[in-house]
């Protein structure tokens, strides 16, 4: 691997590391109790659900467009890429969504609790 193909790769790690400092921190905060709290399991366990069947359509549409590419002027080399793009925006939207909705009911319990600027810190 040439030097200048380690720098994506650094910074990708990088990325994850950033991801999960902000997912600790998230979590460091209330979730609140009651009907907050099972209102917000109920969001997450929803929008994981949603991501799952709707990964599972773009997969079908990975795989054509990556054959497509492979049997294309373009190369294996391109495919691959392909591949892996589609990989770390498909892991990425999966992170976000995630952290998204573990932080939708700390947000709503800090604010109720200490208003819109403890709300903001979430």
């Amino acid at each position: 691997m040439s030097s200048i193909a380690v720098i994506p790769v650094i910074l990708g790690i990088v990325g994850l590391l950033a991801a999960f400092a902000v997912y600790r921190s998230v979590l460091s905060y209330s979730a609140g109790t009651g009907k907050v709290a099972e209102i917000g399991e109920k969001i997450h366990r929803g929008a994981m659900v949603f991501m799952r069947r709707e990964y599972s359509y773009l997969a079908v549409f990975v795989l054509i467009v990556g054959v497509l590419i492979f049997i294309s002027d373009l190369g294996w080399k391109t495919t691959v890429a392909f591949f892996v793009g589609a990989l770390a925006s498909a892991t990425a939207g999966y992170i976000g969504m995630f952290t998204a909705t573990r932080a939708n009911v700390r947000t709503t319990t800090a604010a109720a609790e200490s208003g819109a600027p403890a709300a903001l810190t979430v």
